[in-house]
């Protein structure tokens, strides 16, 4: 599956990676190691900047394409609230999980700096959408199933709170974040789910890596290691509201699949 740390303002700023486990078993996380492929995100001279959410979905269509790819993980918003949610300003999963950005209703966001990368992930997953992906809906039986022809599959990711799902301490953000701290999160989660990289990551790619777990179980559908959060996406007004954020849950949790509304 693949993984995406979101990112506008450069190219060079974003994480991709392959996540890929060759013969998944039944536990929780398999007990073979995945291997994780770190896929470089400036190419072309583009890597200065800012990112066109068209293109960049074009590459990762086709990345997905070439590689069989049937779970895409985005880390950055894929719709905003619905009136009737309940919340004043924010969607269901982000309330949840208490998000430090939230997505109000259209053009609405919180803190007001946030809104440009939130406009810009919306864009993404309607250019993925374009592209023949869905956003994940549980209502939708082939969203259990994205080993299906018929299924690509757009998942929110959210790797802060993906880390505090498996017990870790969350990686700082990439401004504080030090060597150590990179060097720490990265020991901490290869200790907890066996994982081989092509190349150390970068902050960024780390982030992409622990949110990608959630995506390579939907892949395997081994349901007992995510938790998905939220209410279904839906359109409401002429606009995509709501939707799930899946996280990772520990190897040794098996309380199967958990539906927070």
């Amino acid at each position: 599956m693949l993984s995406v740390d979101l990112a506008y303002r450069r190219w060079s700023d974003l994480g991709i990676v392959v996540l890929d486990r060759a013969n998944p078993a039944p536990s929780n996380h398999g007990s073979h190691p995945i291997a994780c492929q770190i896929i470089p995100s400036a190419a072309d001279g583009l890597d200065d900047g800012p990112v066109d959410a068209d293109i960049l979905a074009g590459r990762l269509n086709h990345l997905s394409a070439v590689r069989g790819i049937h779970v895409m993980m985005l880390d950055g918003p894929q719709a905003w609230k619905s009136r009737t949610n309940g919340f004043e300003h924010a969607r269901v999963s982000e309330r949840q999980l208490n998000t430090a950005a939230k997505t109000g209703l259209p053009g609405m966001v919180i803190p007001i700096s946030y809104r440009a990368f939130a406009e810009f992930c919306l864009d993404v997953y309607d250019a993925l959408c374009r592209r023949g992906w869905r956003r994940l809906d549980a209502s939708d039986s082939s969203a259990s199933r994205p080993d299906s022809q018929a299924a690509r599959v757009l998942v929110e990711s959210y790797p802060y709170a993906a880390w505090k799902s498996l017990g870790l301490t969350p990686l700082p953000s990439k401004r504080r974040a030090k060597v150590s701290d990179l060097a720490r999160a990265y020991g901490a989660l290869r200790n907890l789910i066996p994982f081989t990289t092509d190349r150390p990551p970068n902050h960024d790619q780390l982030q992409a890596i622990v949110a990608g777990l959630a995506g390579l179980d939907l892949e395997e559908r081994n349901t007992s290691a995510v938790r998905i959060v939220g209410n279904p996406p839906r359109r409401e007004d002429g606009h995509w509201r709501e939707g799930f954020i899946v996280l990772p849950l520990p190897p040794r949790q098996t309380a199967g699949l958990r539906w927070l509304d």
